[in-house]
């Protein structure tokens, strides 16, 4: 058996200052080393006495410890003190006596190592009580199960992690080594630290990701918090996760996490419309103060659908959001318009078209809440939509029993089929004109026209059958392009913009349409911002995806997330790698998206939808009422008297727009009939200058050149 190294030592110890005891005071009387042993001693007795004070547990084995020293003192004193060596060589008896009684007891080396462990790794027979103490700590007797029992045999092998204990261990029902242990501190009050997955799992064998560590609530009868601690083993569950995952499983791991394509989210359920054929997967934030961050070319690739815009939708509602996958691009199918659909309902409001989950989307014919009719702004590029949309909306507001008035640039078809169905319809910027001039001057004879129930004028308040007058719609289409014409295109924007504003204390909307919001395409700010407040545009596409986001953007107040229109919309069949290792050409599979806009509803909040189809190579008269709504007699002879009411066809009459020029001054009267800069009035000058400053080609600024020179 090895001698522990601290006996050695203390024997050697008490074998050297044995001689040193017995000779010093004989021989040197006065030498320090006498000092030094009887302070030493002095320092035991104190050890004696807290010892024997003190109320602890062990006061006997302090008082041994401290014995060698006290009683070394007492041997020095008693060799100083006696004639020589004494009597029979006394003090070499006593001294020879104490180096015998430390090297037997050996109170240093064995009462100060608590609970008697060994100095050494190797076996040693005083460790037998030690061990037996542990273990009756580790593993108490209170009746668990044999699965418990078996955990804790593993738990105990590997050295108890974490300075923990299981208190009892559950099999998962169903599996076969899934479980989970409730584990706690094994001392009382302490918490449990250092514990990680990876400790767990080694002693069980499974790997440290089929481990999850959580905390334990405080339960009735049953203790929690830091303390206590709950570790899920599910080696087969994971497995089973990795092979065949569930839809809240798959969401988890691949959308959810930090580096998902929705990070932070939690799917509330999944389901799937078989009739329609769409799979909704709608999700919402862990953290309910969180706003969806989603990237939905990412959330597709996790979740195994296409990475197509056209069978793929997001909606976003606060903390909550719907993905919407559509087996066949959902906007690319077709709703008849019908009389049912457009009739208004008692705040003005009809059907204009369903969005991509089947809702229906409505607008107005009039501002219910303001007590006022609407605008209305419609953009788009050429076969966007945007006449389809017209008649739709002018259908509705006919059979509300309204008056509508459409004008356009160039005469086409469709507009020309809509003019058999409304009060006035007209193909060029000189009609536009005097369009907007007799509503604005309709403005002027409304708010003198006495209603009849007392007499007196009054604004105009939409579905009030005492009003003397029927709410006018104004039609403009392609308003950008008029509003740049050479000769009346000042006319058309300072008439447009000042109907805008106006018109609606007497019952006129105005519905401009074109391919830009901006002020430098003939939309001034502040066009745009009453338009905005007071209608819910549609912007059908603009060309490219970036320019309809930003055309949205310019008629919301807050720029929330646009939807996107592609030129078509295109399923994405096969692998393009494969398609270009091969050389084949891709699919042309595209399905046009005319009549599909974005319409921003009164919240601010941007709404892809399809509108509405309205089949012009049909009767039309399905969708109108059977009579044309016209202006009032009174309405019609006020505008007689102003010279504004007579058909808009015909050539524009001398002094209509611009005074008639002077019989010595030809060429200048003929300079401010087109618009030039001339003397001769200020409509002429503006005129001449929103020319200069719309100049694009180099034959506009020869023409703007000889304008400003008279050449």
């Amino acid at each position: 058996m090895t001698t522990p190294r601290s006996v050695a030592l203390e024997r050697l110890a008490y074998t050297l200052a044995a001689p040193v005891l017995a000779v010093a005071p004989n021989l040197y009387p006065d030498s320090p080393v006498n000092q030094v042993v009887q302070l030493a001693g002095a320092a035991g007795i104190g050890g004696w006495f807290l010892a024997a004070k003190s109320d602890e547990l062990g006061a006997g084995r302090k008082i041994l410890r401290w014995s060698p020293l006290v009683l070394a003192a007492a041997v020095d004193v008693a060799a100083g003190h006696t004639t020589g060596w004494g009597p029979w060589w006394l003090d070499g008896l006593l001294a020879a006596g104490w180096a015998a009684a430390g090297y037997l007891v050996m109170p240093f080396s064995r009462h100060t190592r608590r609970r008697h462990r060994p100095a050494v790794a190797a076996p040693a027979p005083q460790l037998a009580p030690a061990e037996a103490l542990e273990e009756s700590v580790a593993r108490p007797d209170d009746g668990a199960d044999l699965l418990t029992r078996e955990a804790r045999m593993l738990w105990e092998g590997a050295g108890m992690p974490g300075r923990t204990h299981i208190v009892k261990a559950t099999r998962h029902p169903g599996q076969r080594n899934d479980m989970t242990i409730l584990l706690r501190a094994s001392e009382t009050g302490r918490p449990i630290t250092g514990l990680s997955e990876a400790a767990v799992a080694a002693p069980f064998g499974v790997h440290s990701s089929d481990v999850v560590l959580a905390e334990v609530a405080i339960q009735p009868g049953r203790q929690g918090g830091p303390g206590w601690m709950e570790a899920r083993i599910t080696p087969d569950a994971n497995q089973r996760r990795r092979t065949k995952p569930t839809a809240q499983e798959r969401w988890t791991d691949r959308v959810g996490g930090p580096k998902g394509g929705a990070p932070g989210s939690e799917l509330v359920h999944k389901t799937r419309d078989d009739e329609r054929g769409v799979t909704f997967y709608r999700a919402k934030m862990a953290d309910s103060t969180d706003t969806p961050r989603i990237d939905l070319a990412k959330v597709c690739r996790a979740l195994g659908l296409p990475e197509d815009d056209s069978c793929v939708f997001v909606l976003i509602d606060g903390n909550e959001f719907l993905i919407s996958a559509f087996d066949t691009p959902p906007l690319s199918a077709i709703f008849p318009a019908t009389r049912e659909l457009l009739t208004p309902d008692a705040k003005g409001m009809y059907v204009c078209g369903f969005t991509i989950t089947g809702q229906p989307v409505k607008t107005m014919v009039y501002q219910h809440d303001k007590n006022a009719p609407a605008h209305g702004l419609t953009l788009g590029v050429s076969r966007s939509g945007k006449t389809q949309y017209f008649a739709i909306n002018m259908a509705a507001q006919s059979l509300d029993g309204q008056v509508v008035w459409l004008s356009t640039v160039r005469k086409d078809e469709k507009t020309t089929t809509l003019g058999r169905y409304i009060d006035r319809q007209g193909s060029n910027a000189l009609w536009m004109a005097r369009q907007l001039r007799a509503a604005k001057a309709l403005c002027e004879i409304r708010a003198e026209m006495p209603w009849p129930h007392d007499g007196q004028p009054h604004d105009y308040k939409p579905g009030d059958p005492r009003c003397p007058y029927r709410q006018l719609n104004v039609y403009a289409d392609e308003f950008m392009t008029a509003a740049q014409d050479g000769d009346f295109g000042e006319f058309i924007q300072k008439d447009g913009e000042d109907l805008t504003v106006t018109g609606l204390k007497y019952g006129i909307g105005f519905n401009p349409a074109g391919q830009s919001p901006f002020a430098h395409n003939g939309f001034s700010t502040e066009m745009k911002d009453n338009l905005r407040q007071n209608s819910r545009p549609v912007i059908f596409n603009m060309g490219s995806p970036g320019a309809t986001r930003k055309a949205a953007e310019g008629t919301m107040e807050n720029a929330y997330d646009v939807p996107t229109i592609p030129a078509r919309y295109s399923r994405s069949e096969g692998s393009a790698i494969e398609r270009a290792m091969r050389g084949e050409a891709d699919p042309e599979n595209g399905v046009s998206t005319g009549g599909v806009a974005v319409i921003v509803l009164d919240n601010g909040r941007a709404v892809l939808m399809r509108s509405l189809y309205a089949d012009f190579d049909t009767d039309l008269s399905e969708l109108f009422p059977d009579e044309v709504n016209r202006l009032t007699d009174h309405e019609i002879s006020e505008l007689e008297k102003r010279g504004l009411w007579f058909d808009w066809n015909e050539p524009v009459r001398p002094g209509e727009f611009w005074p008639e020029p002077d019989e010595d001054d030809e060429g200048e009267g003929r300079s401010r009939r087109r618009g030039g800069g001339g003397g001769g009035g200020g409509r002429g000058s503006k005129s001449g200058g929103r020319r200069s400053e719309q100049v694009a080609s180099p034959r506009q600024a020869l023409e703007a050149i000889k304008s400003l020179t008279d050449a």
